[in-house]
């Protein structure tokens, strides 16, 4: 008798929804906070206040302590990855780009983590993944045919840039959390210590970038957009991640890369008045369709 696997597991299932839906509005988040607030002011209050939150948290439960130099090496590296670089020029981008062309650019990042598994051997290359990555690059070029005169314009072609750093480190901060799960037993004292090293490193940042901050010209509207972005989009989105980083592949978790991109983009349209074009459109259907395929199994099936 044939019996299908289905051992469900409703923690993972929540983790992965959340991060899915939550990562989906804090593109928006992003790109309201940045309005009024330099970019690596909004970053570093995101994860200072994050870092607060899970200090309390970790006081409450009497679990606050030293990690150890090793852990503390482990805990720098995603950090400065993930939060530092990832995030921090994900907010730099989205103070020229629009949010909806920024979560489709992130959404290239399960193609580059699908790659880079395979490069450090945690998975084999395959032709459904060849001919996904072909489809998922195809939907950058009809971004880039889109607006190929933008890049006339600095500005966009900064943003541009800098979006491409950022999902380059966000892939390999993932691959590295993963290869390292197995060594993280605390997941929020983990956090706690990337997320106040990557406040004090974009505090640093920030002094030198924006050295004169006039706090009177912070709007509300941004400093609530900040407040969200710490509470949803850093506390609770990465401690899902990482509870589900725990749990499947680093591929698996990465493909909610397309429920980010298409609630950004909605909400990018409906609350920002982002245009969105025919193009657009063929770009974003391609780029899902590509992480679609590199990341699609059949259901196992359990012999009994």
């Amino acid at each position: 008798m044939i019996i299908m696997k289905q051992n469900l597991d409703y923690k993972l299932i929540f983790a992965l929804a959340a991060v899915g839906i939550i990562w989906g509005t804090t593109f928006l988040g992003i790109r309201v906070a940045v309005e009024t607030i330099p970019p690596w002011f909004v970053t570093s209050i995101r994860q200072g206040l994050a870092g607060l939150i899970m200090m309390t948290i970790l006081l409450f439960k009497k679990e606050l302590k030293w990690i150890g130099w090793g852990n503390f090496k482990q805990q720098l590296i995603p950090s400065v990855l993930m939060i530092v670089i990832a995030n921090g020029f994900t907010t730099i981008a989205e103070k020229t780009l629009p949010s909806g062309l920024a979560s489709v650019i992130s959404a290239l990042s399960p193609i580059l983590i699908f790659l880079g598994s395979i490069l450090f051997g945690l998975q084999k290359m395959s032709l459904k993944g060849f001919v996904g990555v072909l489809i998922g690059f195809s939907g950058v070029v009809f971004i880039f045919k889109d607006g190929l005169g933008s890049f006339l314009d600095a500005d966009y072609r900064t943003g541009m840039m800098f979006m491409g750093f950022a999902i380059l480190a966000w892939a390999a901060g993932t691959i590295y959390t993963k290869t390292h799960a197995v060594k993280s037993n605390n997941i929020v004292l983990n956090l706690f210590y990337q997320f106040t090293m990557a406040s004090c490193i974009q505090l640093v940042l920030a002094s030198i970038f924006s050295p004169n901050p006039d706090l009177s010209s912070w709007s509300s509207r941004s400093i609530f957009a900040a407040l969200y972005l710490s509470l949803f989009g850093s506390v609770i989105a990465f401690f899902c991640y990482s509870y589900a980083l725990k749990h499947v592949t680093a591929v698996q978790v990465s493909i909610l890369a397309y429920i980010n991109t298409i609630i950004a983009v909605f909400l990018g349209w409906l609350l920002l008045d982002e245009v969105i074009t025919i193009d657009f459109i063929i770009a974003t259907a391609l780029i899902i369709l590509g992480v679609f395929i590199v990341n699609y199994k059949k259901k196992e099936k359990k012999v009994v």
